[in-house]
């Protein structure tokens, strides 16, 4: 039973500090004090080490010998390089998913595009974007995929948020765009179409990233 409370104890915190990592409350480079996480939240020290590990392993934290746990904060080129890993990896995410995604995702998935389109916060725009991508790879059965794809969403996430408070609006129109045809692939089960459309997605994003090296400077908003 004590184990059983332990591994509650240990998601509690663990979607705690998970939800502060990706709105932007816990930014790069920001140092996760274990005891400050207890006192917080009301719990020990063991649950709080092992909610850690599991945000490790989801690309959310890292541990350093002697300085604890820190969100990574990562430079242009490192962030250049994951999105060409996910330029290749979440086409086949999505082409293994194709196949298996109900009437009732593809429903979900429209309510999600139509949310995007009405919605003017960022911070919402961004939950209802990855809540949108990562449905369409829910279907994908190779859990090793699956689990590299939200690692590499997770670690691009806070440079995203960035570029978005520096674009604004103001390029909105193209994301929605690229989801209503990446939809209509999705729909007719056009694989080959579905990935072309995924791929170059994210190739504009990694494109417009390298254009505002200020994102990778100073604070994340």
């Amino acid at each position: 039973m004590n184990g059983a409370r332990s591994d509650v104890a240990s998601r509690r915190v663990a979607d705690h500090l998970r939800a502060a990592i990706l709105s932007g409350e816990i930014a790069p480079g920001e140092r996760i004090r274990q005891e400050e996480v207890a006192e917080r939240l009301g719990a020990s020290r063991l649950p709080v080490r092992e909610a850690l590990r599991m945000l490790e392993a989801e690309g959310l934290t890292e541990h350093h010998t002697h300085k604890g746990a820190r969100v990574p904060k990562l430079d242009m080129h490192e962030v250049e390089v994951i999105y060409r890993m996910r330029e290749r990896l979440e086409p086949l995410a999505l082409a293994e998913s194709l196949q298996h995604l109900t009437r009732d995702d593809l429903r979900r998935l429209e309510g999600l595009q139509e949310r995007i389109e009405a919605n003017g916060d960022i911070g919402e725009f961004l939950a209802l974007d990855r809540e949108f991508h990562l449905l369409t790879y829910s279907g994908c059965a190779i859990e090793q995929l699956s689990s590299m794809v939200v690692r590499l969403w997770n670690s691009t996430q806070h440079y995203r948020r960035a570029y978005m408070h520096l674009s604004g609006q103001a390029r909105r129109w193209i994301v929605n765009a690229e989801h209503r045809l990446l939809l209509d692939a999705i729909e007719r089960q056009d694989a080959d179409e579905a990935e072309r459309c995924l791929a170059g997605h994210i190739r504009r994003t990694r494109i417009e990233l390298s254009h505002h090296p200020e994102v990778f400077e100073g604070p994340i908003p």
